[in-house]
């Protein structure tokens, strides 16, 4: 009967997987149906064709490596369009800063353009908002800001070659470049020989843009876009107001006074690929980022170490426990079990209440419901709902997930403050619902007042600001206070062993069974399995480049699951051998201090990987890593302690115990 059961449940699956196969091609992710394209008629015709023959380019916010503070794309007082509707931003990208606007360069489709001229900028030196529009620029060009263009939800990618005769694609390109006083060029200044004045900036105010397509078969004359390039060029144009893109570049001395004119023009050139599918445009820019060998070292270097550490917890488990166990039950006398030793003789006081058991159980609420947020975001991000095509899909999945995981921390903290014998069950409801949440949002709305104070299009709006309020009070705070409901109302949880009255005296400890030592070690090998996926991470949000590799990222996170659970058995069954039972603060305590060394990385990584200068930059890395350390501290924590919970419950509920 069971097993007729279980073929019809297989049928049905596979059933359902033939189902969503074929219907595959048909299936596109929200937000991200391919838009097709055609030439304009010339006869008028075909009005009601679904194609368009007209491209839009938008601009997105400008950021740099040197500089935390991304600015919008007016604030450098570029060629702008007015009176056009900007596009509906998610609140994942506000809470990035992104700040996505329509841009002047418009464009037909398959129509040729040479050096079509958008808008001239004109300052004065003797005029005081001139001039300070003037050093802004020059500001973004010293700092190397870059531009951020979209085409058909695409960046427009600048490639150029690279060591090893490899191209790498860039998804952004360069305001201009600033030659210094010794002649020294720096950033863009190297790929000219011919920006070799002194003290001067050089500002890229043309650009040569090539769409490439791809025909729809079946579809003709349909065609969708695959590709985006584009080169920066820097003209100085002989005549501004009818420009030829000839001459000299554009050049602008640092001490320059008078009037400036700054043309902007593109040329604009499409091209069919027929190569390259719609499905896969975005290979051509993941591909040039040479990360993939490098993902693989790091993931076996993990699982070197997920072996090693099973390995010894298996013996200990196997080979250790069985033996002590076994031998333990067999004991017939008190007299016989007063002569062993070790975890054994603290069977009476292991599941004795923790001190600080409110703050321990409200840690291991927040925790878990950053564990489940932040494994079912990869999850769905290994699906590709969360790709980079889909621009703040990913912190806004993580914002809304966490959101609605406020039951089950607070049903946690409940059942683990009810075990460890609380009763001020409202104290322990509060501190789950504003602790953690409170050390974080006023972190991060110190960083939005920095933000706001520099004028960064990374400062949150303040209706954005109140939107995450009520997220937080009328959803997550409610569903907190049920799952606390839930908690306090279901029995404590049972133990296996029972508790003495008197606390049993803890002997002297060796050096590496003391608190601290054990602590310090227990973090080493978890994050031994992350660092180096640390560091593409910490590259995606600090210096701009793209991430995608969620499926390597999954991979480590359940890798770095496990290495913390394996590691704290480990150290906890050694501090239980050495008859020291307060194994509960220090479970956490020895996978949460991962987070410890996740600081010293981001404090190293800030000296030797960045050129971040200004104080407001560095105030702000620090302040938003603070914030990730303790996300990080609660999310390693959480799964050590209920590794060893585990373990010891386990362990202790095959004792006999008179």
């Amino acid at each position: 009967m069971m097993k007729m059961m279980f073929s019809r449940v297989r049928l049905a699956l596979m059933s359902a997987l033939l189902l969503l196969v074929q219907d595959a091609a048909a299936f596109y992710l929200p937000g991200l149906a391919p838009v097709s394209f055609c030439e304009k008629p010339q006869d008028g015709k075909d009005a009601q064709r679904e194609c368009q023959d007209k491209i839009e380019l938008f601009v997105n916010r400008l950021d740099s490596v040197e500089s935390v503070l991304p600015y919008e794309y007016t604030a450098f007082d570029f060629c702008t369009v007015e009176a056009e509707k900007r596009p509906s931003e998610n609140l994942g990208q506000v809470l990035f800063g992104e700040r996505i606007e329509p841009s002047p360069y418009k464009f037909s489709f398959k129509q040729k353009e040479t050096c079509k001229h958008v808008c001239t900028k004109k300052y004065s030196t003797s005029k005081a908002e001139d001039k300070a529009n003037l050093d802004f620029l020059k500001k973004g060009m010293l700092l190397n800001y870059q531009h951020h263009w979209i085409v058909d939800n695409m960046p427009v990618t600048w490639c150029y070659d690279v060591e090893d005769n490899q191209k790498f694609c860039n998804p952004g390109f360069p305001i201009g470049c600033y030659v210094t006083e010794t002649g020294l060029a720096k950033d863009a200044c190297v790929v000219n020989a011919e920006f070799n004045e002194r003290d001067t900036f050089y500002i890229f105010n043309h650009v040569d843009i090539t769409i490439f397509y791809h025909n729809v078969e079946n579809e003709a004359p349909d065609s969708r876009l695959v590709a985006a390039k584009m080169e920066p060029k820097s003209y100085k144009q002989s005549n501004p107001d009818a420009p030829d893109c000839t001459g000299p570049p554009m050049s602008l001395q640092n001490k320059l006074t008078g009037d400036i004119s700054i043309p902007y023009t593109y040329s604009i050139l499409f091209k069919e690929e027929p190569n390259i599918r719609w499905a896969s445009r975005w290979d051509y820019i993941l591909e040039s980022m040479p990360h993939t060998n490098i993902q693989w070292f790091s993931i076996m270097n993990s699982l070197v170490i997920v072996l090693f550490l099973s390995g010894m917890v298996a013996m200990i488990m196997l080979r250790t426990l069985h033996k002590d166990i076994a031998r333990y039950n067999q004991m017939d006398s008190v007299e016989d079990a007063q002569e062993e030793f070790g975890w054994k003789l603290v069977h009476g006081d292991v599941f004795r209440p923790p001190r600080k058991g409110m703050l321990l159980s409200v840690f291991l609420g927040s925790g878990t419901q950053i564990f489940i947020m932040t494994f079912v975001t990869l999850f769905f991000a290994c699906l590709g709902f969360l790709s980079p095509a889909n621009r703040g899909a990913l912190m806004t999945c993580a914002v809304v997930l966490w959101v609605l995981l406020g039951t089950p921390a607070g049903y946690i903290a409940a059942r683990f403050y009810k075990s460890f014998g609380g009763e001020k069950w409202k104290t322990n409801v509060l501190l789950t619902s504003f602790l953690c949440p409170g050390v974080v949002f006023a972190d991060f709305f110190l960083m939005n007042l920095i933000l706001w104070g520099e004028g960064s299009s990374a400062a949150m709006p303040f209706g954005t600001l109140v939107a995450i309020l009520a997220l937080w009070f009328c959803i997550s705070v409610p569903l907190t206070f049920v799952g606390a409901y839930f908690g306090f109302k279901k029995a404590g949880i049972e133990h296996p062993v029972r508790t003495n009255q008197i606390p049993r005296q803890i002997p002297e400890q060796s050096f590496y069974t003391k608190p601290l030592p054990g602590i310090v070690m227990g973090g080493i090998l978890p994050f031994g399995c992350i660092f180096i996926q640390l560091f593409f991470i910490l590259n995606s949000i600090w210096s701009h480049q793209m991430y995608y590799m969620f499926g390597f990222l999954f991979l480590v996170f359940i890798i770095l699951v496990i290495t913390c659970s394996e590691a704290t058995i480990l150290l906890c069954y050694f501090h239980l051998c050495a008859e020291d039972y307060h194994w509960q603060w220090r479970s956490f305590l020895t996978s949460g201090f991962t987070a410890a060394y996740f600081l010293v990385y981001a404090v190293h990584y800030f000296f030797s990987k960045l050129q971040i200068t200004g104080l407001a930059s560095t105030i702000l890395y620090f302040g938003y890593t603070m914030i990730m350390a303790l996300i990080f501290f609660l999310f390693t924590g959480t799964i050590g302690f209920f590794a060893c919970f585990w373990f010891v419950t386990k362990i202790y509920s095959v004792v006999k115990v008179d």
